[in-house]
């Protein structure tokens, strides 16, 4: 099987909600804004570092959701975030921090590395140099800013752990696109140690395990002020409440064969 830090994630929030996503063939509907800003916005980069226009690649990308009906969040509109979109990659070309030689190349790069009889896959986004040196490039599109304090918070971001570990690089960094009234680029950077990296693959190992062993057990996030349930996607389905499934879920076409799981006792 192949396994990614996003299946790794999922299953760590909830093992059920797992099962929904990659066994049972649920996933939720493409309608948040955000998220198809990043993608869009994550295309006129790879434009910018070609040379090419990027303001226009973003314009081309973001139009192509202008006509859909979307989630935005209090505020946003399709003009405002193609605006910000424009101010943020303008604001990135002169600040000139970040480079990446041969953009078609290190770019998105897939890395694989085995585990027992799987295999474990990540994309990467670029490897390049930030402030001259050399490291992974996360980038990361938000509507607020991200913590810096304390010092070393960056280092317990698991996905950059997964990152270093899979590319052996141990210098990683995160290129944050802030959206707000004033657009804002915040430049982190962390060194990942060898123990980290040792760390994270025994828990890949730990849970590609106990995903084998057909281990889905739901974690409930009901415990109020925090209540994560009330925000996943999957939440009709533990419900049974088909019209919260018709509202944020799609199903894979042939999925329904694994329906006889829901005989098994967990």
């Amino acid at each position: 099987m192949i396994f990614s830090y996003t299946q790794l994630s999922q299953y760590l929030t909830c093992p059920r909600r797992y099962r929904h996503h990659y066994v049972d063939g649920w996933r939720e509907k493409d309608v948040r804004s955000a998220m198809l800003f990043g993608r869009a916005f994550e295309s006129a980069l790879a434009s910018y570092f070609r040379r090419e226009d990027s303001a226009a690649v973003l314009f081309r990308e973001w139009s192509a959701y202008r006509d859909q009906a979307m989630q935005y969040s209090k505020g946003d509109t399709w003009d405002r975030m193609l605006q910000q979109g424009v101010q943020l990659l303008d604001r990135f070309c002169q600040d000139d921090r970040v480079h990446v030689r041969q953009p078609r190349r290190n770019l998105q790069i897939k890395f694989t590395r085995p585990i027992s009889q799987n295999s474990f896959v990540a994309y990467i986004d670029a490897i390049g140099q930030l402030d001259g040196s050399r490291c992974v490039l996360e980038w990361k599109t938000t509507s607020s800013r991200y913590r810096e304090e304390p010092d070393g918070l960056l280092a317990l971001d698991p996905q950059l752990v997964c990152y270093s570990w899979i590319t052996g690089i141990a210098e990683v960094a995160q290129i944050v696109f802030v959206r707000k009234r004033l657009v804002e680029i915040q430049y982190l950077s962390i060194t990942i140690t060898d123990q980290q990296r040792q760390e994270f693959a025994a828990l890949v190992a730990d849970v590609i395990d106990r995903i084998e062993s057909a281990q889905f057990l739901p974690h409930s996030g009901i415990r109020f002020p925090q209540n994560p349930c009330s925000s996943c996607p999957y939440i009709g389905l533990c419900l049974g409440r088909q019209d919260l499934v018709d509202a944020a879920l799609v199903r894979r076409p042939g999925a329904e064969a694994f329906d006889w799981l829901d005989e098994l006792n967990y």
